[in-house]
């Protein structure tokens, strides 16, 4: 029963990071996207 636990809190906790870095990849991307536009548009 513990270990049914701890493998489910561990998932969890894997999951919350790999969102984390999708999420954090996805701003990187949204900031160099502006940048870009930016340059182009002057």
């Amino acid at each position: 029963m513990e270990k049914k636990q701890k493998i489910r809190r561990d998932v969890g906790k894997i999951t919350i990071k790999v969102i984390a870095l999708i999420l954090a990849i996805l701003m990187v991307l949204a900031v160099a996207a502006t940048l870009i536009f930016y340059l182009i548009a002057m």
